[in-house]
């Protein structure tokens, strides 16, 4: 079987080899991590061949969750290296800017039992962490075979992936046994995941991560912080919508709903950030065919206001401080099929997050959210300029929610503790005592 899935996977990848070489050339991306998804590390990235604890964060999410734990890896594993690696390219540049407690960021490599051995051989993990769900077969094999160690932490198993993965749970199965511990989000995914094959003894229910890799609002982000806001000196009486991770045909409904508020509050600002970096000229000129005086981010004047209608957000590891300007925000990827993203970053600033239908991907948390009065969820372009425009000219309504969403990430804080507990059962730092209870499954 896995003979097969090499195969498929090569085939997969001689399909869409061109859109890839599209990319390399039109937007220069992917040809400077080539040799490392081969395999090919820096001959410095490891030199005095030292073992290490190895992170897998695909991209800028899971990148910037792995904050919750990075510096107390560090800390209880002073002999042991802690190693990064993310799929995208936006992941590794937040990697990079934002990790300081991680030694060093790579590539992810193919997932080719050659290429594997090959990045193992460099690496050289005692215990290799996947944020979330990211099960690659020839590589969990390898560990496996190795003495590698291999923990999932902040796992979830989607209701879009779930009926996906039950199609192939004979092999899944084989692929999960493979893995010796599972940190699940939530009691649902956990028994998703085992009715996909895991042995319900490796299974623990420890919550979100994302909750914990959340810096309080009142504490110092560093110069990261100071320098995007120096770039936004907001009037404390303007109003700003914050638009973030937005997808093709969600820009243009959020025109349509800042128009609205932009005729009874004209000075009002709108920041959109798409999620795709090569989207950025295209957003752009959707805001300039609106009628709004529009300009980059990347073209602002340092310590001044922008004097545009409309700033698109062209960097990258910025938005999550930007949401503290916020005076509502709508959180991308949910007004079309794309599972939604992280709500909990203008949560925690005490921002009211309006967000769509589609959010597959964040769920337990949408509905947390919604459950407690600390979100609207809209279903239509209508709804959204509705939503957005009560928002901003009802300060009560706005304050209600935002104290509610803030109080909700304080309240769901102590995932951390119980993933380092997970992660010490299978590799004891010194003096280590805590133990994480396995899941059971009560029918």
């Amino acid at each position: 079987m896995y003979l097969t899935y090499s195969l498929l996977t090569l085939v997969v990848f001689i399909v869409v080899s061109p859109y890839f070489v599209y990319q390399a050339i039109r937007y220069k991306k992917y040809v400077g991590s080539l040799r490392e998804r081969l395999g090919y590390l820096p001959i410095s990235f490891n030199v005095d061949g030292e073992e290490s604890l190895w992170i897998h964060a695909v991209s800028v999410g899971e990148a910037l969750t792995a904050r919750a734990l990075a510096a107390d890896l560090k800390a209880r594993y002073p002999r042991l290296r802690l190693f990064l690696s993310t799929t995208t390219i936006a992941g590794q540049q937040v990697a990079r800017r934002s990790l300081q407690h991680v030694d060093a960021v790579f590539y992810f490599p193919f997932d080719w039992a050659f290429i594997v051995r090959r990045t193992l051989s460099l690496v050289k993990p005692r215990v290799f962490i996947m944020m979330e769900t990211e099960i690659w077969p020839n590589l969990l094999r390898v560990c496996r075979k190795r003495g590698v160690k291999t923990v999932v932490i902040n796992g979830r198993i989607s209701s879009r992936s779930y009926p996906r993965y039950r199609l192939i749970r004979p092999f899944f199965r084989r692929v999960l046994a493979d893995v010796d511990r599972f940190c699940m989000q939530s009691e649902e995914s956990a028994r998703r995941l085992i009715d996909l094959g895991a042995d319900p003894s490796r299974v623990s229910v420890t919550g979100s991560l994302k909750f914990d890799s959340l810096g309080l609002p009142t504490a110092s982000h560093g110069k990261p912080r100071e320098r995007v806001l120096r770039f936004f000196r907001i009037s404390p009486h303007r109003t700003v919508i914050v638009a973030g991770s937005t997808f093709r045909g969600e820009e243009a409904a959020v025109l349509r709903a800042f128009a609205r508020v932009k005729s009874t509050m004209p000075g009002a600002l709108a920041v959109l950030a798409p999620r795709q970096p090569e989207r950025f000229g295209e957003v752009e000129r959707l805001a300039r065919d609106a009628g709004f005086a529009t300009t980059r981010r990347s073209e602002l004047p340092i310590d001044a206001e922008p004097r545009a209608d409309v700033v698109v957000l062209d960097s990258i590891g910025e938005l999550a401080q930007l949401y503290q300007l916020a005076t509502a925000v709508f959180v991308g990827g949910s007004l079309v099929d794309q599972g939604g993203h992280n709500i909990l970053e203008p949560a925690i600033f005490g921002k009211p997050v309006v967000f769509g239908p589609n959010m597959q991907n964040f769920k337990e948390i949408a509905d947390t959210f919604l459950v407690n009065d600390a979100a609207v969820q809209v279903h239509s372009d209508r709804e959204l300029e509705e939503a957005l425009l009560v928002l901003v000219t009802d300060p009560v309504r706005r304050a209600r929610l935002g104290a509610a969403a803030r109080a909700l990430v304080e309240a769901n804080r102590g995932a951390k503790d119980k993933t380092l507990a997970v992660i010490a059962d299978l590799e004891p730092p010194a003096g280590s005592g805590a133990v994480v209870r396995p899941f059971r499954l009560v029918h």
